[in-house]
């Protein structure tokens, strides 16, 4: 076990992962205030919308008005996700107002990867190549790699540790071919199959074999396990998180009607704060987020700190 880092990097997600999967439409006024209302936390990384196909993912129709609707704060970075080569050149033209950022994203199981997007294995790899020298015309940096389903898949099952660092070894390879130096990957539990052994055991593999290599995590809660998986990334040193405001969001090609979101962000700065690691989050004010978040959706949300309050009261 790794000593527990002095601070962490936390993304919030809450805007894309959350609004992709509510199933009634949600006016982009409220998007964008609830994306303002994040901006004044102290969060400095926000993903705020999504660049893909408006068929098969009808909460993200307005991407663009979102991203052009926002009030951008200095010193918080706004970014999109994009699958593709159309997603991308999408975001490009917002390229003034977002912090546009290349990833290599690969997938440890075909089956996902073929209802995600729609590709094979093979495709998804010689894609990679593709769409990093795009990068590279338009000079925007490659700074991730991305694993998806690095823990499990309810379409192929259990993922073995060593399929995970073959994963990544491709994805160093892309990187290296095309002279790029990643500044972390990101493990993707996107159906929610890590537990906080499997957390330990895929991390010590990758630092086994990479010593230096920064690692995310990127954990969703179907299964209520993410605030455990994440105390376990802590405990091996990850320093990296994806997280979403009151729980928000769900993956919509998982598989099952209770896909949850990404690891709660305030519960997760709660437990960090009371671990002693510093998250540059002002933690009452990531709460009334959260309690904006429920009002914006229309229905009750998972986070429990939101709920049940910071202990700083009792304390005093």
């Amino acid at each position: 076990m790794s000593d527990l880092p002095k601070s962490v990097c936390i993304t919030e997600e809450g805007p894309r992962e959350g609004f992709q999967i509510e199933k009634g439409p949600i006016p982009t006024a409220r998007k964008i205030e609830l994306i303002d209302a994040l901006s004044r936390t102290g969060l400095d990384h926000i993903q705020i919308a999504s660049f893909v196909n408006p068929k098969l993912v009808p909460g993200m129709a307005d991407a663009d008005q979102v991203v052009q609707g926002i009030a951008p704060r200095p010193g918080v970075a706004y970014t999109a996700l994009w699958l593709n080569e159309k997603g991308f050149e999408r975001a490009l033209k917002h390229a003034n107002r977002l912090a546009l950022a290349g990833t290599i994203q690969l997938c440890t199981s075909e089956k996902f990867l073929k209802r995600n997007q729609n590709r094979t294995m093979e495709q998804q790899l010689s894609g990679q190549h593709a769409i990093v020298a795009l990068y590279e015309a338009h000079g925007v940096p490659v700074k991730r790699g991305s694993v998806m389903a690095a823990f499990g898949c309810n379409f192929e099952g259990d993922i073995a540790v060593e399929r995970v660092v073959a994963i990544v070894e491709k994805i160093l390879d892309v990187a290296k071919e095309h002279s790029v130096t990643l500044q972390y990957v990101s493990l993707a539990d996107t159906m929610a199959w890590a537990t906080p052994l499997a957390v330990k055991r895929v991390v010590g593999a990758l630092r086994e074999r990479w010593p230096d290599l920064e690692i995310a995590l990127h954990l969703h809660d179907t299964r209520g396990m993410a605030i455990a998986n994440a105390c376990a990334g802590l405990e091996m040193g990850v320093t990296r998180f994806d997280a979403s405001v009151a729980g928000l969001g769900g993956c919509p090609f998982a598989g099952h009607a209770g896909a949850a979101g990404n690891v709660c962000t305030e519960d997760l700065v709660f437990m960090c704060r009371e671990m002693g690691i510093e998250t540059g989050i002002d933690l009452d004010a990531l709460i009334e987020c959260a309690q904006l978040a429920e009002v914006v959706v229309g229905h009750p949300l998972p986070g429990s700190v939101m709920k049940g309050g910071t202990l700083e009261k009792f304390r005093a």
